[in-house]
């Protein structure tokens, strides 16, 4: 989702399209799957290099970096079952575009999209402050050299 500048003039739901939106949340399904990828990564980076930290403080810094992992891998699988839901209720507006609950769904699009942004904006903060930790805990516990080897 490079920027999420997918806040464009709503105007356009009041009658669809629908198989663009369908696209669109396509898309959506497909970002949040690079996201939980991506934190998959880095849970695998911590098990992996940080079993030899000996310094409490790091080991205490390195706890609070997997609950906030935890915490976004929580948020991105749940964005994941919306947007996946929203997608088979879009499906079903492509198939029949005069179906009463339109208005609810375009509602819900717009509040997907918005949770979607904020998903980003926390994600990359923790991503953030993922490498700023690991530099620092690599430079105090001299963790290169293992990473090298």
């Amino acid at each position: 989702m490079s920027d999420l500048d997918y806040k464009n003039d709503m105007k356009f739901l009041e009658n669809g399209p629908w198989d663009e939106l369908y696209v669109l949340t396509n898309h959506w399904v497909s970002d949040l799957q690079f996201y939980r990828d991506d934190l998959k990564f880095f849970k695998h980076l911590i098990e992996k290099y940080f079993i030899w930290l000996s310094k409490e403080e790091n080991l205490q810094m390195i706890k609070e970096l997997k609950l906030g992992l935890q915490e976004t891998n929580k948020m991105v699988n749940d964005l994941l079952e919306k947007v996946s839901k929203h997608r088979n209720r879009l499906g079903l507006l492509v198939e029949d575009a005069n179906r009463k609950d339109a208005s609810v769904i375009i509602m819900e699009h717009e509040h997907l999209e918005e949770e979607i942004i904020r998903f980003v904006s926390f994600f990359r903060l923790n991503r953030k402050e993922t490498f700023k930790l690991t530099e620092y805990i690599m430079e105090s516990e001299e963790l290169s050299s293992i990473m090298r080897g």
